[in-house]
């Protein structure tokens, strides 16, 4: 975390950061925002298939208090308009989602929403985008792909830990990638370098019969399911008996899958829009590195300094209905 702040020069000092308190991996994030100077930390938290709102209550301000901070974060199961009324930043966190207008609406018109992933990932359904259109509120992504972020290197050893829980070595596999999005560069690189040997395929009526072992899907998810009955048929006519479809990312009917014959990993659903395998199964360090970029994103539009390309901070400008967020089923996240 410590290594995160300094290459980011992430600086909060005088802001005030409404977040979440949560569990795990991303226990981090209110604590982050309290290392890098922030006036006040409120991280809000709630029942979760991952813990209860005391487990993340503990497990925040535990390593809150490991890093001499614990002072300045208030764990809350409930949002008073007072505390909007002074929240310079708003993370898109899962205990928070969705932002909704009511919320919104409270904000300092100084205030801005860190999405916490990049601005061609944004999904309407985590906040209400006409609100802040309407209030002038920026809503700030971050360039993962930023030296000092980098989280989209992760994506190939991720992958590679996706395989090997369904039990495939990777090395000496034959994998096809079924991606149209940024993400194909990193995960041939990632399955490359581990040995498969890997062709990727930007459409499923790209993809051809081979001997796969598996076949990746990491498309981006849409209003209906990417992967639905003619796209289960099709893929079924290219894969050999035992071919595993893996749900990296991108929405999958698993009932017209499985009736095609295809196994599928992972045997749970992903919720809708969400990844397959959450970013903190190959440890902290993603999680620490994406959520010190999105907090410095936010920093920077909130502090009105200039968005470039190459810096930090991408801003969402328009509703597109059609993109759905990168990361994680809510871990919570």
């Amino acid at each position: 975390m410590s290594r995160a702040l300094t290459a980011t020069l992430l600086d909060l000092s005088e802001l005030t950061v409404l977040t979440e308190a949560a569990t795990g991996a991303y226990a981090v994030t209110a604590v982050l925002a309290a290392m890098a100077g922030a006036r006040h930390v409120y991280a809000f938290t709630k029942p979760t298939r991952h813990g209860t709102p005391g487990d993340a209550r503990q497990q925040t301000l535990e390593l809150a208090d490991s890093v001499g901070v614990a002072d300045r974060i208030d764990v809350l199961e409930q949002i008073t308009p007072d505390i909007l009324n002074q929240t310079d930043i708003v993370t898109n966190s899962g205990h928070l989602r969705p932002l909704t207008a009511a919320l919104i609406d409270k904000l300092p018109k100084e205030a801005v929403i860190a999405l916490m992933f990049e601005a061609w990932e944004f999904r309407p359904n985590d906040l209400d985008m006409q609100a802040c259109l309407r209030r002038g509120i920026p809503i700030v992504g971050v360039n993962e792909r930023h030296p000092a972020v980098d989280v989209f290197s992760f994506l190939g050893p991720l992958c590679v830990k996706q395989l090997h829980d369904c039990g495939l070595p990777v090395y000496k596999n034959r994998i096809g990638v079924l991606c149209d999005n940024d993400f194909v560069g990193s995960l041939r690189a990632g399955l490359t370098n581990s040995g498969a040997s890997v062709e990727t395929f930007d459409s499923v009526e790209a993809v051809y019969r081979d001997e796969w072992d598996a076949i990746i899907v990491a498309l981006r998810p849409a209003a209906q399911p990417r992967i639905g009955s003619p796209e289960a048929t099709h893929l079924a006519a290219c894969a050999p008996a035992g071919g595993i479809i893996v749900q990296f990312w991108g929405d999958m009917d698993r009932t017209v899958l499985s009736a095609n014959g295809l196994a599928v990993w992972p045997t749970a659903p992903p919720a809708l829009g969400h990844m397959g395998i959450l970013l903190s199964e190959i440890g902290p360090e993603p999680i620490v590195r994406l959520q010190a970029g999105g907090l410095r994103a936010a920093e920077c539009v909130r502090r009105s300094r200039p968005v470039s390309t190459d810096g930090f901070a991408q801003i969402v400008t328009r509703p597109l209905v059609e993109l759905s967020p990168i990361h994680t089923r809510s871990l919570p996240r």
